[in-house]
C-alpha cells in the first residue's frame, strides 16, 4: 500500500519527476569531476565542468597568449575542458608526436573535414592506417626533391612581387605586409598546384572573395571543433545558404580541376616541372586505383586551402622581426651580400639550393617560425588503449591531450631563458643544444602528422626573404607598436603596415 501511494503521489506530480530528473542531470558534471582521476589537475574552475570555457577563450582571438599564461599559472599540465588538457613537457611530445605514437587525431579535426565518410583527407583523417595510406600516395610530390623542379613557379611569383613591391618604393605608399605575403602565396600555390596565378599579385585584391571565404572556414573549424558532434547537422543547415567558406573553395578548386584537366592531356607526364595537377593526371591514367579522381579533388584543395595561409603568416613573422631587429637585418644583409659578391648567389633570382647555404638565413627563418608558428591551438591527441603516462601523471585511455606550438617553442628548459626573444643566433651556436631544439620544435607539426607541404612554405621563404633583403630597405611604419594577431586555428597577423625603399637600380 504504502509503495503504491509513493508512486501515485509522483505519477500525480509530473513536475516533481522533471524536476528531479533535470537536477541529477545537471549534477552529473559536478559528480564526474569529483570522482575523476585526473581531479587535481589544475585549470580555469569552469573547464572542470563545460567545453564553454575553452569555446570562450577560442573566441576571443587570442587563445596562443591564453594558452601560455596558463602554463605559466599552473605548470606543465593544463585542463582546458572535461577530459581534456594543454600539456606543455619536451618528453610528452615525443610519447604523444612520434612516428611510433598509438595517439590519435582527437575529434576536433572532425570540423575541418567534410561529413561525408568517403572523403578524406590528409589534415582531418583521425584514422592513422588510412591516412599512411593516402599519404604514400601523394608523398613523392611533396618531396624537396620533387620541389625544387617546380621552382620556376616560386621564381615567377617572387618576380611579380618585386615589380608590385616597386611600384609602393616609387609611390612611397604604405602597404599590408600580411596581405601581400598572401597574395604572394596564394598566387605561388596556384602555379604549383594548376599551373596558374590566381591573379592576386597582379590585381592587390582579394580574388574571388577566396580569402574571405578560407577565413570563415577556419573560424567555423576552430570554433565547432570544439563541439564537433554539431558538424554534421551544422553543415547541412550551412548548405542550404548561399555557398561561403569551405563550399566556396570547393567550388573554386573544382573549376579550376576542370579546366585543367581540359589543359593537360592524359599522357605521361615525364616532366619534374609539372604541376601537382598534371602529375596527378598521368598517374591516374596509368592506374585509377593507385590515385583516384577523389583523390585529385583532395590533394588540390588542401594545397590551395592550406598552401596561403600557413606560408604566408611565416614569412610575415619573418620580415616583421627582421624589421624590429635591425642588427639582425643588417647581419643578414651581410650574409648576401658576401655571397653575392663571391658568386655564391644566381643573378638575378636566388636559388632554393644557394639559400639553404646561407646559414644564418636559415636561422632567421627557424626563428620567425618557433616564435610565431602558424597554428596557435593545441594538436589535440587521444590517449590510447591501456592510457599512457605524460608529466609524471597517468592519463586513462579516451582523454585528450594535446601540446600547442606557441607554447612548446617558448620552453625555456629548452630554447633557453631569452626564450619569449627573437635571437636567430641560438640555432647557430652548440650543436647539442640545436638538435635539442630540433626535436621540440612543432611549428610544422611532428612524427606521421607533419605538415606534408613543409617543403613548399620552406622553399618560398628561401627564396624570397633573401631576394626581398638585397633589394628593398623594409621600414614598420610604426615600429613601437606590438603586433596583433587573431587566431583562427591559424595565427594571422592583422594590419602591419609597412613601407619599402629600393637599394639599388
Amino acid at each position: 500500500m504504502e509503495n503504491n501511494a509513493q508512486e501515485s503521489f509522483f505519477f500525480s506530480h509530473p513536475w516533481l519527476v522533471a524536476a528531479i530528473a533535470g537536477i541529477t542531470y545537471s549534477l552529473l558534471p559536478l559528480i564526474r569531476a569529483l570522482l575523476h582521476p585526473l581531479r587535481e589537475v589544475p585549470g580555469p574552475l569552469s573547464a572542470r565542468f563545460t567545453r564553454l570555457w575553452y569555446l570562450r577563450a577560442v573566441n576571443k582571438g587570442d587563445f596562443e597568449k591564453t594558452n601560455i599564461n596558463l602554463h605559466k599559472a599552473y605548470g606543465p599540465i593544463v585542463r582546458i575542458a572535461p577530459g581534456q588538457y594543454s600539456i606543455d613537457d619536451p618528453e610528452a611530445i615525443r610519447t604523444i608526436y612520434s612516428h611510433s605514437s598509438s595517439f590519435v587525431k582527437a575529434p576536433w579535426y572532425l570540423a575541418s573535414s567534410n561529413p561525408n565518410p568517403v572523403s578524406r583527407d590528409l589534415f582531418t583523417d583521425v584514422d592513422p592506417r588510412r591516412h599512411g595510406v593516402n599519404r604514400r600516395k601523394v608523398a613523392s610530390l611533396y618531396s624537396m626533391t620533387s620541389l625544387v623542379q617546380m621552382e620556376s613557379c616560386v621564381t615567377e611569383c617572387t618576380a611579380v612581387l618585386m615589380e608590385r613591391l616597386e611600384e609602393f618604393a616609387a609611390s612611397g605608399q604604405s602597404f599590408n605586409l600580411q596581405q601581400w605575403m598572401q597574395f604572394y602565396a596564394f598566387d605561388a600555390i596556384g602555379l604549383i598546384t594548376v599551373n596558374k596565378r590566381f591573379g592576386f599579385l597582379d590585381s592587390g585584391k582579394d580574388q574571388d572573395g577566396l580569402i574571405a571565404a578560407l577565413h570563415s572556414y577556419l573560424v567555423y573549424a576552430a570554433h565547432v571543433g570544439i563541439f564537433n558532434e554539431f558538424h554534421s547537422l551544422l553543415t547541412r543547415i550551412l548548405s542550404w545558404l548561399p555557398a561561403g567558406g569551405i563550399a566556396h573553395l570547393v567550388a573554386f578548386a573544382s573549376q579550376q580541376i576542370s579546366e585543367g584537366q581540359n589543359m593537360f592531356t592524359a599522357k605521361d607526364s615525364n616532366d619534374l616541372s609539372d604541376p601537382f595537377l598534371k602529375k596527378l593526371l598521368a598517374i591516374h591514367s596509368q592506374d585509377p586505383e593507385k590515385i583516384s579522381k577523389a583523390d585529385i579533388f583532395t590533394t588540390c584543395i588542401t594545397n590551395i586551402g592550406a598552401g596561403s595561409d600557413s606560408t604566408s603568416i611565416s614569412l610575415t613573422a619573418i620580415l616583421y622581426n627582421l624589421c624590429k631587429h635591425q642588427n639582425v637585418y643588417q647581419k643578414l644583409r651581410e650574409e648576401v651580400e658576401l655571397a653575392e659578391t663571391e658568386g655564391r648567389l644566381s643573378v638575378p633570382e636566388i636559388t632554393f639550393h644557394e639559400a639553404q647555404a646561407l646559414p644564418y638565413l636559415q636561422a632567421c627563418i627557424k626563428e620567425g617560425l618557433r616564435l610565431y608558428p602558424a597554428t596557435g591551438l593545441p594538436l589535440a591527441r587521444v590517449v590510447p588503449k591501456g592510457g599512457a603516462t605524460l608529466c609524471g601523471k597517468y592519463f586513462p585511455e579516451g582523454e585528450i591531450v594535446g601540446i600547442n606550438a606557441w607554447v612548446s617553442n617558448r620552453n625555456k628548459t629548452v630554447f633557453g631563458d631569452d626564450a619569449d626573444s627573437y635571437r636567430p643566433e641560438r640555432w647557430l651556436e652548440n650543436p647539442t643544444k640545436v638538435s635539442a631544439m630540433e626535436r621540440n620544435f612543432l611549428s610544422f607539426g611532428a612524427g606521421a602528422r607533419t605538415c606534408i607541404g613543409k617543403n613548399i612554405s620552406l622553399m618560398e621563404m628561401g627564396k624570397l626573404i633573401p631576394a626581398l633583403i638585397r633589394r628593398f630597405d623594409f621600414e614598420l611604419i610604426d615600429s613601437g607598436a606590438e603586433v596583433t594577431t587573431q587566431n583562427v586555428w591559424f595565427v594571422k597577423q592583422l594590419d602591419i603596415q609597412c613601407r619599402v625603399r629600393l637599394r639599388h637600380t
